[in-house]
Formats: C-alpha cells, sequence, structure tokens
C-alpha cells in the first residue's frame, strides 16, 4: 500500500511540475501582457525574473523564483482591473466549485439507480430507452441543451429563474463564497428565504451541467453491475435464497461503484471545463466566467493564473479519487 501511495504522490508531483513548466513558458512567449509576479520585489533587488534586461540569473533560477512566488500567492495584477489575480481567483472559484458538486451530485443521484435499473433489466425495452436517452445526453451540445431549458422551463413555464446565484432582493455577505452556507450563516431576518432562492438559482445550470456526466455514470454503473451479476459470489448469494435486490445493494454495489469512482476524475475536468459555457450562459459569476471575461478583454494574467489553478485543481482530484479508487479495491491494494 505504501508503494502504491508514494507511486501516486509521484506522479501528482510530475503532473503539477508539468504544469508550472508549462506556465513558465506562457510567461515568457507574453512576458508584457502576462505581467506575473512584477508587483513584487524578488531576491538581491531583482524586480522581477520576466525583465529581459537581467542577466544575473539564469532560466532555472527565474523557473525557482516563479515557483516561490507562485506558492506566496503572489500570481499578478489583472491588467485590466487593477486586482490581485490571486484575490479574484479566490473570490470566483468558490461559486464553480458549488455549481461542479451541485452537477455531480444530480449526476450521481439519478445516474447510479437508473444504470442498476438498466443491468437488472438487461436488453429489455427498459434498458434499450435507459441507455439511448443517455446517448442522447452525452451527445447533446450544452450551450443547445442550456438555451432548450431555459425557453422551456424559465421562459414558457416560469419554474426555475435565469441568471445570477440569487434574488436581486437579497444582501448576502459572503463568508466562504458558498451561497448556499452563507445564506444560512446569514444573521438577516430573510436568510432562510435567501437560502430557497440560491438553491432555486442553482437548480437550472446544474441539470445543464451535469447531464453529460448523468450520461457517463449511467452507462458505467451498467456495465459494472453486468459484469459483476456474473461473478460466483453472486451465484452462490442467489443460491442461498437472497433476492435480487438484496445481492445488488448489499454485495454488487460496492464492486460496481470502483470503476465509477474511476471515471469521476474524468468527469471532474468535464465539470470545470462546461462550467466554462454554463456560467457564460446562465451569468453565473465563477471561475469559468472570469476566464473566458479575460480571454475576450486579453488580459493574459488572468489566463495564466485560471490556467495554473484550475488544471492545478483537476490534478489534486484526480490524486484524491485514484486513492480513494483504490481503497474500495482490494485487488489494488494487493497488486
Amino acid at each position: 500500500m505504501l508503494l502504491i501511495l508514494s507511486r501516486q504522490i509521484l506522479n501528482f508531483i510530475i503532473s503539477l511540475v508539468a504544469l508550472t513548466i508549462f506556465t513558465f513558458g506562457l510567461t515568457h512567449i507574453f512576458p508584457e501582457e502576462s505581467n506575473v509576479l512584477v508587483q513584487n520585489q524578488i531576491h538581491s533587488g531583482i524586480t522581477s525574473p520576466l525583465n529581459d534586461s537581467q542577466d544575473s540569473i539564469n532560466i532555472l533560477q527565474e523557473y525557482f523564483i516563479y515557483i516561490e512566488q507562485i506558492i506566496n500567492g503572489n500570481w499578478g495584477v489583472s491588467s485590466m482591473r487593477g486586482i490581485a489575480i490571486f484575490e479574484e481567483f479566490v473570490t470566483y472559484f468558490p461559486a464553480t466549485i458549488e455549481l461542479s458538486l451541485a452537477a455531480l451530485l444530480f449526476a450521481l443521484v439519478l445516474g447510479v439507480p437508473l444504470g442498476i435499473i438498466a443491468a437488472k433489466n438487461k436488453n429489455s425495452w427498459t434498458d434499450k430507452i435507459i441507455v439511448s436517452t443517455t446517448l442522447f445526453g452525452y451527445s447533446m451540445p450544452i450551450f443547445w441543451w442550456a438555451i432548450l431549458l431555459i425557453l422551456f422551463l424559465s421562459l414558457w413555464l416560469g419554474i426555475t429563474p435565469v441568471a445570477s446565484r440569487i434574488g436581486f432582493e437579497f444582501d448576502i455577505h459572503p463568508v466562504t463564497g458558498f451561497m448556499l452556507i452563507d445564506t444560512l450563516l446569514s444573521e438577516k431576518n430573510y436568510a432562510v428565504e435567501a437560502f430557497y432562492s440560491a438553491l432555486h438559482h442553482l437548480l437550472l445550470p446544474s441539470v445543464v451541467l451535469g447531464t453529460v456526466p448523468l450520461a457517463v455514470i449511467t452507462r458505467s454503473t451498467r456495465t459494472a453491475m453486468i459484469s459483476i451479476l456474473t461473478e460466483d459470489y453472486i451465484r452462490s448469494a442467489k443460491a442461498r435464497g437472497l433476492s435480487v435486490e438484496n445481492i445488488i445493494w448489499k454485495h454488487a454495489l460496492r464492486n460496481a461503484l470502483i470503476p465509477v469512482v474511476s471515471t469521476l476524475g474524468i468527469l471532474i475536468g468535464i465539470l470545470i471545463t462546461g462550467s466554462l459555457i454554463t456560467e457564460y450562459i446562465f451569468s453565473w459569476p465563477g471561475a469559468g466566467k472570469w476566464m473566458l471575461d479575460a480571454v475576450y478583454r486579453r488580459d493574459f494574467a488572468v489566463i495564466h493564473g485560471a490556467l495554473l489553478s484550475i488544471i492545478g485543481f483537476i490534478i489534486t482530484i484526480h490524486l484524491l479519487l485514484d486513492l480513494f479508487s483504490i481503497y474500495l479495491d482490494p485487488k489494488r491494494r494487493r497488486k
């Protein structure tokens, strides 16, 4: 187990190093636009490691200075807004995390039971309908799906709001950055109403963002469950007279979730990248919209900070999910 853990951590470190080398190279490709670290005085009176006039340090020293500043949170300043990039990241990223978690929860709550139902009724009409629906959901472009749901649920039926994270009538002071939590922490007399407003605003974008993960989780659960239901220990459980529901939920589900957990790392990347479009459509003030706005403004310093933070987050989540899947799977631990 210790050997597996050390390998995973080594892969994690290599991935982070590759990421920092890539972003460090961007600061040299766009030295003036990036303005990364130019606000900081560095060792020996050097104003910036990106200044071409500095010949006293080599590229390796520049890289280590760059890493030191990144760790210290000195990511530079937005050339358009004049705000520290790390402060902007801390402000916007919790909104993206909240939306992504809600979308993932929606996908898991629906996807796992649908996959089990499809596997239990393999090759029946129920199975065919579920598989066809997931294929349709996986193939639907996210921006088109968002427009359809807005037209149907928001404009025609008036069930869900179109944009923002909470109603404009509520004034909630940010504490954690997660609107659902901040509304409950608020001392306003309308805290409960604000919570339901935030939940109401979260519903539609989370459904849009969670549609593709829902399709992936459903198909992964179905495939894993069909394979596990043919195992010898499942046949033995059936021979002992256990019901199908008891076998599935108490014996087969744990092993069926192992490949599902393995796919969650890929789904996190899908959720984060999908949030770029989703946040822009729903005017959701998260890191995705923040990054797209920076692209339109050609604010390379913000693009650099967004790439560094978002990709670093995805790499970290990959490591945690990998360790969790190893914990679930005794075969991988023994191997």
